[in-house]
């Protein structure tokens, strides 16, 4: 019998994190690579841990996950996001107020503003001059 799994989406800037958690030891796969590969830098491995460390899940859950867009940081925070919202599939009443409280279930809305006509970039001029 296939072993349940939790599906969730997480999103930041351009990027989309497709997250599915499955009931095992705590391995976490990102785009058929393991963690430690995928993100070279510690800051951004603690982040994508750190719904698991608040809800007190560590080891528990496998995760399977597909990250597409943006850059390392974007999909950092779309992972914690798709992570914390599977994590509510989990247990609602348990995972929910505490990831609200840290605000990992909120979708960070900044995105990079448009260019816009006349402009060289979103809000830069050109140089003004007198003369």
């Amino acid at each position: 019998m296939a072993k349940k799994q939790y599906p969730g989406t997480g999103r930041r800037k351009s990027s989309v994190a497709r997250v599915r958690l499955i009931p095992g030891k705590g391995e976490i796969t990102v785009n058929k690579k393991p963690l430690n590969d995928y993100f070279g830098m510690e800051i951004l491995k603690r982040e994508v841990r750190r719904p698991f460390e608040l809800t007190s899940t560590e080891g528990k859950f496998d995760v399977i996950a597909t990250v597409k867009g943006g850059g390392f940081t974007g999909q950092a925070g779309a992972l914690r996001h798709g992570i914390s919202r599977a994590l509510c599939v989990v247990d609602e009443e348990a995972n929910r107020p505490t990831l609200k409280a840290a605000g990992f279930l909120t979708r960070d809305p900044r995105m990079k503003e448009r260019k816009k006509y006349g402009l060289k970039k979103a809000r830069r001029a050109s140089q003004f001059s007198k003369r």
